[in-house]
């Protein structure tokens, strides 16, 4: 996959990002290298390859530490919407930014 000068301006301007053109051209290698690297690492055959949570599972066992799913904070819902202009069912109403 190879970006062109426009797919750079439409990123730009996605990440709401003004850039010049020179800018623009400039970054056109990095992410046209980058795409090129993902690329590759797609092209792996990763069948069968267990998920590590950690890296360091890869060389020892490595038992989980987890704790219980336990509640431990009580629920401070309303005294933290008491301050918030406008609040519905729980949850906080803001402006529309975006068209």
């Amino acid at each position: 996959m190879s970006l062109t000068p426009d797919d750079v301006q439409r990123i730009a301007t996605l990440a709401r990002l003004e850039l010049s053109p020179a800018e623009s051209a400039a970054m056109l290698g990095p992410l046209n290298s980058f795409f090129a690297h993902v690329a590759s690492m797609q092209a792996v055959n990763t069948k069968g390859v267990e998920p590590l949570y950690t890296p360091l599972s890869a060389i020892s066992e490595v038992r989980l530490r987890l704790r219980d799913d336990a509640v431990t904070e009580r629920d401070n819902r309303e005294a933290n919407q008491r301050s918030a202009p406008a609040v519905d069912n729980g949850l906080f109403l803001v402006p529309k930014v975006i068209e």
